[in-house]
């Protein structure tokens, strides 16, 4: 079965409108995102758009900062020196990627972890791995829990999860959160040995490798819960253009138990997850 990351974010949203209004009535204070926007890449004015309109729907503040392609990293960090110090602003969030100029650690590194709703800087990681339940958690891996608990429900106690890449974004954070959640967590990448038969002892198998079609069904557990992160661009023999994800579906989806879809599986909740944030943030700064 599929695993809708299109419902439940919208879910996730619905939920979030409703403590949004709650928040705003007992404290007088509307939850605020500011993004900032570098340059031209299409792809990412597209997903800024997005994110302001759902910002805009559930009943935040949603401001855009969009500055030139050649604005130097000196200019860039005054900007988000300016919102760490506005207190009207929640969250910050820079997107990426940024011109080849700038340094995006140091970007990121500049942002206030309490106003991070990436969930990106040095101290939310730390946080994260502490178990600290005021961290601001990266809104991918985020997703991901939720949905794998969409289908298994709340209580993921003992579940063998294995997952397939080691990135700060994805692979690490979200091992961290399936740690939290009780499971026996392992962690795969490019120098695993055997990787298709680690893999196979998967109840929980989440893919964030960057590499259409990578997970073939010969190394899917039977009835596993899969999450897949990947998000690639294809031709199909009739030279068209599509998405596809880092699982091979189509051969998988007779296997498992359940798994998301590319698209409509995890993309939907990385957004509805940096809302969740947003919200979050707002009621840390009442502390």
């Amino acid at each position: 079965m599929n695993i809708d990351g299109t419902l439940v974010a919208k879910q996730l949203r619905d939920k979030l409108a409703v403590e949004i209004t709650e928040f705003k009535s007992c404290h007088g204070i509307q939850p605020s995102l500011t993004v900032l926007l570098v340059g031209e890449d299409p792809a990412s004015h597209i997903y800024v758009k997005n994110k302001v309109k759902q910002t805009q729907e559930i009943g935040m503040i949603s401001n855009e900062i969009k500055l030139p392609c050649d604005t130097s990293q000196e200019y860039l960090l005054s900007q988000i020196e300016k919102l760490n110090n506005d207190n009207s602003v929640h969250g910050i969030l820079v997107q990426l990627p940024l011109p080849k100029h700038i340094d995006e650690s140091a970007i990121v590194s500049a942002i206030s972890p309490n106003k991070d709703v990436d969930g990106f800087h040095a101290i939310n990681s730390g946080r994260l791995f502490n178990g600290e339940t005021e961290a601001i958690v990266p809104c991918t891996p985020q997703g991901c829990v939720i949905l794998v608990k969409q289908h298994l429900g709340d209580d993921l106690s003992g579940k063998h999860a294995v997952v397939i890449g080691r990135s700060n974004i994805v692979g690490k954070p979200v091992a961290m959160l399936l740690l939290q959640e009780n499971c026996t967590v392992t962690i795969a990448h490019s120098k695993t040995i055997n990787l298709p038969k680690v893999c196979q002892q998967a109840d929980i198998l989440v893919a964030a490798v960057g590499i259409a079609k990578f997970v073939k069904a010969a190394w899917v557990k039977e009835g596993a819960t899969i999450i897949d992160v990947g998000i690639n661009r294809v031709l199909t023999d009739e030279g068209k253009s599509k998405l596809v994800g880092d699982v091979d579906y189509d051969a998988v989806i007779a296997k498992c138990g359940a798994i998301t879809p590319v698209p409509g599986g995890v993309g939907p909740m990385t957004i509805a997850c940096l809302l969740k944030n947003t919200l979050t943030a707002a009621k840390n700064s009442l502390r």
